[in-house]
């Protein structure tokens, strides 16, 4: 084992996982944006939207997220669309290298896009778990359908699903592997352009392995606590 050889290659491998996190958190952030705009949807019956959201979830959780960024990256620009000149995307992306701006713009919409369709059933089943009795209770308190689901339905319902929620999470920065493809440099893309140049395949490998233990592990701790705390408030 080469030690000289990974103490050499840490910097670019903190950077990589640098990316690998923004990627996972922005990724989760709108993942769960989306859930909470399609639970809702269902939660105040607004049947129209309810179909929509539900054909996304279909739709989404029925896609591969590496045939999702092909789609993204090469096939919408082609189309005259251009995810990185969004307004809140092209924000987003004043954080990476301008060359990078469009691979980013187009992983962060990716993993958004799958992961809004498993934050919505994660949440659906944390709502379905508040009896009927808790809205006829709200009723009879004179609470509005809002003040239901921020009182009485919310509290319990992410309880419920918070253990979802976190394994989600988790799966989103696993997911961020799938990134490489479009050239991002990621943990897995630095690995493997590494590799080709240098042969050290099992001192690349286990850089690549303590790379996301180092994010996965502080994350799986501290949502497993926060999970505790809030079970037992």
């Amino acid at each position: 084992m080469d030690f000289d050889f990974i103490l050499t290659h840490t910097p670019a491998f903190l950077a990589a996982a640098w990316l690998t996190v923004k990627l996972g958190f922005l990724g989760a952030i709108f993942a769960l944006l989306i859930g909470f705009f399609c639970v809702l949807m269902r939660f105040f019956k607004l049947k129209f939207f309810t179909a929509l959201c539900q054909i996304y979830i279909e739709f989404s959780r029925n896609t591969p997220l590496l045939i999702q960024l092909f789609f993204l990256y090469y096939a919408l620009p082609k189309l005259g669309v251009r995810l990185e000149h969004w307004p809140l995307l092209s924000t987003l992306c004043l954080s990476v290298d301008e060359i990078l701006r469009p691979a980013f713009a187009c992983a962060v919409v990716g993993l958004s896009f799958l992961g809004g369709s498993y934050m919505a059933e994660a949440l659906r089943a944390g709502f379905e778990a508040v009896r009927r009795q808790q809205f006829e209770a709200g009723l009879a308190l004179g609470f509005g359908a809002w003040g239901i689901l921020r009182f009485i339905v919310l509290p319990q319902a992410l309880r419920v699903a918070l253990p979802a929620l976190s394994a989600n999470v988790i799966f989103f920065i696993k997911e961020t592997s799938v990134v490489s493809i479009i050239a991002l440099p990621d943990l897995v893309t630095l690995m493997k352009g590494l590799n080709s140049l240098t042969y050290k395949t099992d001192e690349l490998l286990l850089m690549l392995f303590l790379g996301y233990l180092l994010i996965i592990l502080p994350l799986s701790l501290g949502l497993w606590f926060f999970e505790k705390r809030l079970t037992h408030a």
